[in-house]
């Protein structure tokens, strides 16, 4: 698998986009993430958006960091926040998310972030798994989610 960077707004990203939101719907019952996304977000040095693509091209995965500081959605100086992990089901049980993860984490440490935060859902145990079997504890809630009885929120020290 080849894991570049790749503009949040390229078609391939868009197509791995809309899946993860229709998965999310369907997970969720609901429109998807409402978070308001654009590619300036995760254009460095404030953020990267990865994908993955397999031997013959298709893309398979993807994943991004964004910048984060003090806010008042909850989030401290020198977040990254983890967003748009995905791969698609064909790709699964490959190490693919775990490998995005460990270059995303890589980047934002690189580009001066001292913490990596996500927020997902308790209908994405497969994620929560993920995240806390790479050394992501639980946090305080922050972002478009925190209200939410089912939003789960998660950070890692990243110095």
């Amino acid at each position: 698998m080849n894991i570049q960077p790749t503009p949040y707004d390229h078609p391939d990203a868009v197509a791995l986009n809309d899946a993860v939101q229709a998965e999310y719907a369907v997970r969720y019952g609901d429109e998807g993430d409402a978070t308001p996304l654009d590619a300036g977000m995760f254009t460095p040095p404030q953020g990267l958006y990865l994908l993955a693509y397999a031997p013959g091209g298709d893309p398979v995965a993807t994943g991004g960091w964004r910048t984060q500081d003090k806010n008042d959605e909850g989030y401290e100086n020198g977040d990254a926040e983890l967003k748009r992990m995905y791969v698609i089901p064909e790709a699964r049980g490959l190490g693919l998310a775990r490998r995005i993860l460990s270059a995303l984490e890589s980047d934002a440490r690189e580009a001066g972030r001292t913490r990596m935060v996500l927020e997902t859902g308790t209908a994405q145990p497969e994620a929560i798994a993920l995240y806390t079997s790479s050394g992501y504890e639980p946090c305080a809630k922050f972002g478009m989610y925190r209200d939410y009885d089912n939003s789960r929120c998660f950070a890692k020290p990243l110095i």
